[in-house]
């Protein structure tokens, strides 16, 4: 298991780069194609991807508990919802982005209802519907909010914020596994402890004031926050992470699944690198909205 973290962990890392080096080398112009592209495309491609992965494992929870469910249906809803907030984000007008949005949701509705329609076979149509809507919040809705993130901030923003978000878990397996003694929800995450919380936030907290402090200097004035205000950033989003590492395992506890999938060796699946960062972009997301009368 270790060697395979080891390995799965940096061809990982490398592939994140990888994207967040051509979105970036696209937003400068680098050909004609990418002036004709909206900003931040290429991570939109990357997360058409996580999206299809995350709705699948997503069906698979629901298969697990007895649902009725259809893991086509849930990937495509998942990605139409993922489309729609990209393009709301693209949107010049507010009203069409909003649209874009609710039109989306409107056919992750549609889409299991026809299922149902075309079985002629209304039992489980509620859980249909229902496993397909949350499949489209986790892979469409919530991931969708770093694509929003990218039409205000740089590529690089985008990695600090990440890299703030997963040293969370990091800092709290690592106090926890010291100094940990109280059980923080034992019903649901037993390993979990109160000190490994703390550790985790102020590991955030820290890495986020870093970011602020030695990289002021080379990014633009969009992603520029004050240290003061980048500490209380990144203590939210490693409480929000944690809160979104609770919110699958209580998924895979329903499930009795040790991991959302196999797709990466060692890790587990889409949904097992992404849970704190899923949930902690909304947050950021949110809290950024702030930052001009705070700067």
């Amino acid at each position: 298991m270790l060697r395979q973290r080891l390995i799965t962990g940096p061809l990982l890392i490398l592939l994140v780069l990888g994207v967040v080096f051509l979105d970036d080398h696209l937003e400068a112009g680098c050909c004609e194609l990418a002036s004709r592209l909206p900003r931040g495309f290429v991570l939109y491609v990357f997360c058409s991807v996580l999206s299809v992965c995350i709705a699948r494992e997503v069906s698979a929870f629901a298969t697990a508990v007895g649902m009725r469910t259809n893991a086509t249906i849930a990937a495509v809803c998942a990605w139409l919802a993922l489309t729609g907030v990209a393009l709301g984000g693209w949107s010049s007008s507010t009203t069409d982005g909003l649209t874009a949005i609710m039109t989306a949701l409107a056919a992750c509705f549609a889409l299991p209802m026809l299922a149902v329609g075309l079985s002629r076979e209304t039992r489980g149509s509620l859980a249909l519907v229902g496993s397909t809507l949350v499949a489209a919040i986790y892979g469409g809705v919530l991931l969708g909010f770093w694509l929003l993130l990218r039409d205000q901030h740089s590529a690089w923003f985008l990695v600090a914020a990440l890299l703030t978000t997963k040293s969370s878990d990091i800092g709290a397996y690592a106090v926890g596994c010291t100094i940990g003694r109280h059980k923080l929800i034992p019903w649901l995450s037993p390993a979990k402890s109160w000190e490994g919380l703390v550790g985790g936030i102020a590991t955030s907290a820290i890495v986020a004031a870093s970011f602020a402090h030695f990289g002021s200097a080379s990014v633009g004035s969009a992603d520029q926050l004050p240290v003061w205000f980048a500490t209380l950033v990144g203590a939210l989003l490693g409480l929000v992470g944690q809160l979104g590492d609770l919110c699958e395992s209580a998924l895979k506890r329903d499930a009795g699944a040790k991991d959302s999938g196999n797709i990466l060796p060692g890790m587990g699946g889409a949904l097992d690198v992404l849970d704190s960062p899923l949930l902690a972009g909304p947050a950021l997301w949110w809290l950024l909205r702030f930052t001009p009368a705070m700067s």
